[in-house]
């Protein structure tokens, strides 16, 4: 696989709730936070979002797709000086995947809702975005749109298979979503998702995911990305945020950790598998990078620990 479908698959992103709202007249929604990413597409008129802790109101117009990954509560209203409404209440008398009128409707149609996921690593991809993903390029809209108006059908009219087909089509929503915000010139940030837009860098990276078991050396991922050792080093670090082999014992971790969690592999097996010769080597790096032993890990996987805080530093934008 490739880099970003490798993070995906460890997060593990499973839709949660999505719905409609056609409105008309003055109305403002308030919607708390939460964890997971917000995802709203407009589909006819056009509204504003405030994002709290974020101080541009943003004009969402028709077809334009917006995504919220930091769990901020938020408004959406025709008019930013009316008085929202709690969402909670708003949506109470909707089922999952229905249509809520307000004012008869007409106005504004938008289809949006949230997913979170089921992988412990959501920070890892969460923590390099913006607080808003804002995806309005003409080419780009009908690809977003198709695909939240078809898990629409799918929510609104359940058939055999349904939960399954809206739940790819989540996954397949935050990855165009992801490609689009990189390819619309966003590539200027610090932290590997930035780096697969530039070419050096991303031979280096896929190298890594391709083989993390690997002996990679510096040198070696410099001849990929066809530069001397010392550049690369210098444009992998100022790109992504970490040294090669710093990114390298890192996503081997977050295998492990993944590995530890998910599988009944001794941690023998998985040092191995990731390029350890011994046990006790692979677990001196696990604990320092995860901050704790790999046979601990299971027993604090799913605490809010500070210490868990490190499996994701090489990840985040500094």
């Amino acid at each position: 696989m490739d880099p970003l479908s490798d993070v995906l698959s460890l997060l593990k992103p499973r839709s949660y709730m999505f719905r409609g709202l056609d409105a008309g007249g003055d109305w403002s929604i308030h919607f708390p936070p939460h964890e997971g990413i917000n995802c709203y597409s407009v589909v006819t008129g056009h509204c504003w979002l405030r994002v709290d802790g974020f101080s541009e109101t943003v004009c969402i117009k028709s077809g334009d797709c917006i995504l919220l990954p930091r769990g901020q509560s938020f408004v959406l209203a025709s008019d930013t000086t009316v008085k929202p409404m709690d969402a909670i209440t708003f949506f109470s008398g909707e089922r999952e995947g229905g249509i809520a009128t307000y004012n008869g409707g007409g106005d504004v149609f938008g289809i949006g809702g949230y997913f979170d996921f089921a992988g412990k690593h959501a920070n890892v991809l969460l923590s390099v975005l913006p607080a808003v993903v804002h995806i309005r390029k003409e080419s780009d809209k009908a690809v977003l749109r198709w695909s939240m108006e078809l898990m629409m059908d799918e929510l609104r009219e359940p058939k055999p298979g349904g939960f399954l087909v809206a739940q790819h089509l989540a996954h397949l929503m935050l990855v165009q979503a992801l490609r689009l915000y990189l390819e619309e010139g966003s590539s200027d940030g610090v932290g590997w998702l930035f780096a697969l837009a530039d070419k050096q860098m991303s031979a280096a990276i896929n190298a890594i995911h391709d083989d993390p078991a690997h002996r990679w050396t510096l040198q070696a991922l410099a001849k990929l990305a066809n530069m001397s050792r010392s550049t690369f080093a210098q444009k992998f670090k100022e790109t992504v945020g970490a040294s090669p082999i710093e990114y390298l014992t890192r996503w081997r971790m977050l295998l492990a950790g993944d590995k530890l969690t998910n599988s009944n592999d001794p941690i023998a097996i998985i040092a191995l598998s990731l390029g350890y010769e011994s046990e006790s080597a692979f677990s001196t790096a696990f604990k320092r990078v995860m901050g704790c032993s790999p046979r601990r890990y299971n027993h604090v996987k799913n605490v809010a620990s500070p210490s868990l805080k490190e499996e994701v530093n090489f990840l985040q934008t500094t």
